[in-house]
């Protein structure tokens, strides 16, 4: 039987942590009984596992206690890190850095790690993720960005599998990880059991229609700030990245190069998610057809504004609109 570590963090943790802890234990517990009710031995021997015995997480009104110490597990198969307060491995406490160091030590020793929403940070810390893929909630990128430059982060992404790492998004997303990771580690049947039993979407690949686009500015590039806003102000528009560029004195090249350093988006991606969070909201709060939302945000090309708007949400207009639009909703119903 293989061994599964739900780490129990020491302090720096909030409600979300616990969440991340209890459906973890729920779902792996639930495969195991799935197997043994099908006559099959269960994969994982299943552990809460903090730093010490001593210490366990307190927060507010709910408390969880770890099963075991690091010091009493001499191998373990995967770790699932929940999301935590930890931003880097210098905030984190006496306690959290010694998880932080013997989770890195049981990567290279064989083990997978799986980080849960703000979890992400945490793993980061150890830099195994270095040159790496990762996801984490969309509000947090710019700060994870700038913490973690060499890490590709990937915020339109549920979930990312790479090197026996696998990250997800934000909030209650953790619940799709999980399912994932039963899919992989257990079987297809298994997976869609727990999918029906918890009753979570099976399959559900990208958070991107949850995200909502602010721009980057945490940057100190005074020229790119003055660009994003005349993007942001002027996106209902035609606007010409060359006038643009010439206008700020700027060549081209210089200005792309220095647009994706400073918000790791070219200047026309930066101009279409600006477009497409204005559609979203529109969408959301209004009856206005495809054609009119697609006029309004500065499209006149159809076809071109729905590929747009598909491959930044994951959704099409219309399917967006009939998801988020109570009032389409009822005229649906």
């Amino acid at each position: 039987m293989k061994h599964l570590s739900i780490l129990v963090p020491d302090e720096q943790t909030t409600i979300s942590t616990i969440a991340c802890i209890v459906g973890a234990f729920q779902v792996f517990e639930e495969s195991n009984n799935y197997l043994k009710s099908n006559g099959k031995v269960p994969i994982f021997k299943v552990e809460l596992v903090g730093a010490t015995k001593n210490a366990f997480l307190n927060n507010r009104f709910l408390s969880v206690k770890q099963d075991v110490s690091i010091n009493e597990i001499e191998k373990t198969d995967l770790v699932i890190i929940p999301a935590t307060l930890i931003r880097s491995y210098k905030n984190a406490t006496k306690n959290n850095k010694m998880l932080i160091d013997w989770m890195a030590e049981q990567y290279k020793q064989g083990a997978e790690l799986a980080s849960m929403c703000a979890g992400g940070f945490m793993l980061a810390s150890t830099g195994i993720l270095s040159g790496k893929t990762c996801s984490t909630h969309w509000a947090l990128s710019e700060s994870f960005r700038e913490l973690y430059p060499s890490v590709s982060l990937q915020t339109d992404k549920l979930i990312t599998d790479e090197n026996g790492i696998y990250t997800n998004g934000g909030a209650y997303s953790f619940l799709h990880l999980l399912i994932y990771l039963v899919e992989k580690f257990y079987d297809r049947q298994t997976a869609i059991y727990c999918a029906k039993y918890f009753q979570i979407d099976l399959d559900r690949n990208l958070q991107a229609e949850f995200s909502i686009f602010n721009g980057q500015k945490k940057h100190y590039d005074d020229l790119i700030l003055k660009a994003q806003k005349f993007i942001e102000e002027n996106y209902r528009d035609k606007i010409s990245m060359e006038k643009l560029s010439s206008d700020l004195v700027v060549g081209r090249r210089n200005f792309d190069r220095r647009f994706i350093k400073a918000t790791s988006l070219s200047p026309l991606d930066y101009l279409q998610r600006v477009r497409m969070e204005a559609a979203k909201k529109i969408f959301e709060t209004t009856r206005k057809t495809v054609n009119e939302v697609m006029f309004e945000v500065g499209y006149n090309d159809t076809k071109a504004f729905r590929e747009v708007f598909s491959r930044i949400t994951g959704l099409s207009p219309i399917e967006y609109k009939a998801k988020y639009n109570k009032e389409s909703r009822l005229s649906l119903a």
